[in-house]
């Protein structure tokens, strides 16, 4: 999924350990673009907190009714030093990307993209889509690992089951299950589903910060009620997490991993490590889609870095100009 803001601010992403107990994060609404624009519910980042481990984007999106909100309709668009995690409720998205992968999404499983030194992709509701529903999610990738090739993976976790819950993990491990999905930091990351007034207690990783983010239902934690669509902030130093579903059905998703330690500098859809490769990765793309010429001191685009496409695809999505003042970190 792109970050379709006309004007996306830059965000410096650190370790932040002055949070104690539970800080609940509020959704913001963002469209995705288009006459009949689709609007997503943005949790991460925000300025109070960019980073839950090395997760750094949360869109949440849904239910929709393909036929009155468009659907997902989000053309060709880069990516760089990042993964991308799709999660579906209900419905399906057609994925294609520069390194050759083309693969449906579908509730119940997991497609993780990874960005690397960069890669273009698209993705489409399904004309069989009728409601869609489910997240899209980014890890910033550690310095060591960022300027890799750029690969897919596509996996469906079997579903663990208790009294009055389900769960799927979809990444890391949890619960004496594990997924066998590459992450190049330690990530959790999970579906789980609570009957009405049930709970379920976990032992989890002290070096983990987690987030809870609430799909439907009330989840309460801690004695405190997480609405639905908030997100629900951890940090580091807790061995269990006990949830508490309210009176209706609840699903959550939770994520986690260690703090990754490291600056990086976020906008629109790169994630760099300072202000000047994130101009230089705008300055390629816009060359690379023929939006703008490439500066006289540029990088060289005779090998292209966000990779071909087939022809016949819809128009890429150029990217936003830059804001006037160089990229500043923020905390």
């Amino acid at each position: 999924m792109s970050n379709t803001e006309a004007a996306p601010q830059e965000i410096l992403c650190e370790t932040d350990d002055n949070c104690v107990g539970v800080e609940i994060l509020v959704p913001r609404q963002v469209p995705l673009g288009g006459p009949r624009a689709m609007d997503v519910r943005r949790t991460l980042p925000q300025r109070q907190r960019s980073l839950i481990g090395a997760w750094c984007f949360l869109d949440h999106y849904g239910p929709d009714r393909v036929g009155e909100s468009g659907g997902m309709h989000v053309p060709r668009h880069p990516h760089t030093g990042l993964q991308t995690v799709s999660w579906l409720f209900t419905g399906e998205i057609e994925h294609r990307d520069s390194a050759g992968f083309h693969a449906a999404v579908r509730p119940g499983e997991v497609n993780l993209m990874t960005a690397g030194q960069g890669i273009s992709h698209s993705e489409f509701s399904t004309p069989a889509t009728d409601v869609l529903h489910g997240a899209q999610l980014w890890v910033a990738l550690p310095d060591r690992a960022r300027q890799m090739e750029p690969t897919f993976e596509h996996y469906r976790p079997e579903p663990l089951s208790g009294p009055g819950w389900i769960m799927r993990v979809f990444l890391g491990s949890l619960a004496g299950t594990a997924s066998p999905v590459t992450t190049h930091t330690p990530l959790l990351g999970a579906e789980i589903l609570l009957e009405a007034g049930s709970t379920l207690s976990l032992d989890t990783d002290p070096s983990f910060e987690h987030g809870l983010l609430v799909d439907t239902g009330t989840l309460v934690l801690d004695g405190h009620p997480v609405p639905q669509d908030h997100l629900a902030y951890l940090p580091v130093g807790r061995t269990t997490l006990a949830l508490v579903a309210g009176d209706k059905p609840l699903r959550v998703l939770l994520i986690g991993g260690e703090p990754l330690g490291e600056q990086i500098v976020m906008w629109w859809n790169f994630v760099g490590r300072s202000h000047d490769e994130i101009v230089g990765y705008r300055a390629q793309w816009q060359a690379e889609i023929g939006a703008e010429a490439l500066p006289a001191a540029g990088t060289d685009t005779a090998v292209p870095r966000f990779g071909t496409f087939p022809a016949g695809e819809p128009a890429p999505l150029p990217a936003p100009a830059l804001p006037n003042a160089r990229l500043r970190p923020r905390d």
